[in-house]
């Protein structure tokens, strides 16, 4: 989340930021997709900046917030059918701004299909018992219904892919493509969860390398996923992450490691680690800590210690991956070993490859056993990040 303004940049930055339906003033019914240049997809100035801590106004705070220029809706979740076969799902709505709003348009000859805001969505499904890894993702702009956010009550949607509030403290998520579906109901059991200072979580030392960033984490999920046509029902954990600001991430950071982790004793841990050319760690690399009785730890980079034990080449991108860690927390008195649920969890994207998957945690917290499970982002090990910046 998670390097969090940055940690969704990549599929934004990666995605998003080079593909859009034409500028605001020509974004009409009948033109045609074109390409985002570098100098309007990296200029922020105009947008909203996060700078300092904010108060929070729920549920308007659930929708959009379109004076910034990025944004996104983060679901993923880790479920097993009544006999214990399991999934990974992860679903995702990303929100770009192309220009400063400008004030109202009042042009009554203006195309309906005008618009300032395009969105994309990823949508995946890891079937850990077959090994087999179903990725997909769809772009489309925020006019004539196609896609949008809304607050009361709380919608997100590109096409039909949504997450719907259903009744108070739950909500739906419906997504399909012709290979896999899900359709799952997730149920609040903690209040948003605000990341770093009140929910201001910085990415870099400059004025406005931040994003807003809060979670809902260990929601009770329950509902159906469907492979190639079969319907299995399942119950599990969702996470939830919404995060948005204007800046991307501060120069020399090359990628980031994002890890969610949500605990069998009910505790949930979020950690993130902005990474330089020569493996040394961005100061402001945090995370934080929800005990089961919902009591809110900040962690620094200092506050632990990540060791990567193992590691998987992907046959397509040729990237070395991460692929086996061993945390230690001293402040928890949490250590943990864990690894992917299934090696190849590597999505291909319009502009580039990185991996993002379901994981597995084991160890002691407090000097007692936990077992957890989560996912895990992996950014800038196939395509380097401030080079895809400097390409776009």
């Amino acid at each position: 989340m998670t390097y969090s303004l940055d940690r969704r940049m990549l599929a934004l930055i990666l995605i998003l930021i080079c593909f859009v339906t034409g500028r605001p003033e020509a974004a009409q019914a009948g033109d045609s997709t074109t390409w985002l240049d570098s100098s309007q997809s990296q200029d922020s100035s105009g947008f909203a900046q996060a700078i300092s801590p904010r108060t929070w106004e729920f549920p308007q705070d659930f929708g959009p917030h379109e004076a910034y220029q990025t944004e996104w809706w983060y679901y993923t979740g880790n479920l097993e059918t009544p006999e214990g076969r399991p999934f990974g799902f992860q679903l995702t709505f990303f929100r770009r701004g192309l220009q400063p709003e400008q004030g109202e348009v009042t042009d009554a000859a203006v195309s309906p299909w005008r618009t300032n805001q395009i969105y994309s969505a990823h949508f995946t499904v890891s079937d850990i018992d077959q090994q087999r890894f179903y990725p997909e993702e769809r772009f489309s702009r925020g006019s004539v219904g196609l896609a949008g956010a809304e607050a009361e009550p709380y919608q997100v949607w590109l096409e039909d892919w949504s997450a719907t509030e259903t009744a108070d403290g739950q909500v739906r998520l419906q997504a399909d493509t012709s290979e896999v579906a899900i359709d799952l109901v997730l149920s609040q059991k903690f209040p948003p969860i605000l990341h770093g200072d009140r929910g201001l979580s910085q990415k870099g030392l400059e004025p406005g390398a931040a994003s807003y960033y809060y979670s809902f984490v260990q929601q009770p999920t329950q509902g159906t996923i469907t492979l190639q046509g079969q319907t299995y029902p399942v119950t599990g954990v969702a996470w939830k992450d919404h995060e948005y600001a204007s800046n991307s991430l501060t120069a020399g950071t090359v990628g980031w490691d994002w890890f969610s982790i949500q605990f069998d004793n009910g505790a949930a841990l979020m950690i993130y680690l902005l990474r330089h050319e020569d493996g040394s760690l961005e100061p402001t690399s945090a995370g934080t800590y929800v005990s089961a009785d919902g009591v809110i730890t900040p962690l620094s980079w200092e506050d632990w210690r990540l060791d990567v034990l193992d590691t998987w080449k992907s046959a397509i991108s040729g990237a070395d991956y991460p692929a086996q860690w061993r945390l230690s927390i001293p402040k928890l008195e949490l250590t943990l070993r864990g690894k992917p649920l299934m090696p190849n969890q590597e999505l291909t994207t319009s502009t580039a490859n990185y991996w993002e998957g379901a994981v597995g945690f084991q160890g002691k917290l407090q000097g007692e056993l936990v077992d957890g499970k989560g996912y895990v982002e992996l950014t800038g090990y196939a395509d380097r990040l401030d080079s895809l910046l400097a390409k776009n």
